[in-house]
């Protein structure tokens, strides 16, 4: 490969698996053209609904991974883009108010960062710390409505932000296991809001959308309008919970609950009951779709109903023109589409990955939709030479949490 080349990198640290990309990025006429040299996934252990509790299992993991992933792409990782997940993830309202200066004053980039810094002074518990700010309005001298206020003259600059926060224990964890595998984190991005980047495109964030990202033990929901982050909830519920329910109710062992799953769940009740039979080794599992269905039914009605009620702290509960944009290892569940369209009343699609040179049909699923925007979110990174500094979660105004916000911005 090429000197020149430059790579970004996205690690997805899930519940259930470590998921990196790594792209090698070439310019033509300006314009990135990305080629997927190294895809790798591995099975994880130490996290519980998304976060770190036990240090040796995502260390190992991802340690793994990077050695698969360096091996396939025959470049040496030092540094990539990294999502965090967790129910402690949270989105509030803030605002906030600066003299810009006299009457002739024209704002500068330095006055959208003193007034972000006043925004969220004393918004966020000293135990928690900012992975972002997202602007959504800004007023000018009363004026309403300003998209980018650099540029424009005036004395009395407001604005109205959302403020992605995190708790200080679980940043530290991840670090934790970075540093021991001596990567430097360019930047930590929430795993649902990496899946949007890889699936939704700009005229959706506009119009109004929500991707619902289900993974092995959490569910975001993160939902855009007027091409704008507005809301970010996470759910503690996930694959898993459905595995262990079927494993619970079938009196079976996990592994054979998460092939019963693959295989024959189904998100829609079917209208006759049939026996099924699961081979493992030597042994036949025999089931009835019946009793699955029950098992299945009662997971989802209770996991839509928390995703319906985050909707409804959003504000766009059944008020989403593009609908819902589902993503995740558990996404590609038999009917669970038109189960989504029934039970939020809106529009609903499996999320589809843009295509790349490079990679396989295998991996070009739902499931490696955060990885795959990781990737990509490294790679603005690289473009506008803000990759690698250290290891920072506050909205600094050269995070590239910031930069990638912006295209956001109303």
């Amino acid at each position: 490969m090429q000197e020149s080349s430059k790579y970004a990198v996205g690690i997805d640290i899930g519940t259930t698996a470590v998921r990196i990309v790594v792209g090698q990025i070439e310019y033509e006429n300006n314009s990135p053209i990305i080629t997927i040299v190294g895809v790798s996934k591995v099975p994880n252990s130490g996290l519980r609904k998304g976060v770190v509790v036990n240090l040796v299992g995502p260390s190992q993991a991802t340690d793994e991974a990077l050695g698969e992933v360096e091996r396939i792409s025959g470049h040496k990782i030092d540094d990539a883009t990294i999502s965090i997940n967790g129910a402690h993830i949270l989105t509030t309202k803030t605002d906030g108010m600066i003299a810009a200066g006299n009457v002739d004053h024209e704002i500068t980039h330095e006055d959208i960062e003193r007034l972000k810094d006043v925004a969220t002074i004393g918004k966020v518990p000293a135990n928690r710390e900012i992975l972002g700010v997202i602007p959504h309005a800004y007023k000018l001298d009363g004026q309403d409505g300003i998209k980018d206020p650099v540029g424009m003259t005036g004395t009395r600059l407001e604005v109205n932000a959302h403020v992605v926060s995190a708790l200080t224990p679980y940043i530290e964890n991840l670090r934790k296991v970075s540093d021991s595998l001596q990567l430097v984190p360019s930047n930590i991005i929430v795993s649902g809001i990496a899946a949007a980047e890889a699936v939704l495109n700009e005229s959706q964030k506009e119009n109004g959308v929500a991707v619902v990202d289900i993974g092995g033990a959490t569910t975001n929901v993160v939902v855009y309008e007027d091409g704008d982050l507005q809301y970010v909830g996470i759910i503690p519920i996930g694959g898993i919970n459905l595995t262990n329910d079927l494993a619970i109710g079938l009196k079976t062992d996990p592994q054979i609950a998460e092939k019963l799953k693959i295989e024959h769940a189904s998100a829609l009740r079917r209208k006759e009951d049939s026996g099924i039979s699961i081979k493992d080794g030597d042994k036949i599992y025999s089931f009835q779709t019946s009793e699955i269905d029950d098992i299945v039914e009662a997971r989802l009605e209770e996991l839509y109903e928390h995703i319906q009620n985050e909707l409804k702290k959003a504000g766009r509960a059944g008020r989403l023109p593009n609908g819902i944009v589902l993503t995740g290892g558990s996404a590609d569940l038999k009917g669970l589409v038109d189960y989504t369209k029934n039970a939020l009343n809106l529009s609903a699609r499996v999320g589809v990955l843009p295509e790349y040179s490079g990679v396989g049909e295998e991996y070009n699923t739902p499931e490696y939709a955060s990885a795959f925007g990781l990737m990509l979110i490294d790679n603005s990174a690289i473009k506008n030479n803000h990759k690698k500094s250290s290891f920072k979660t506050e909205g600094s105004k050269n995070g590239v949490f910031n930069k990638i916000m912006k295209k956001f911005r109303v």
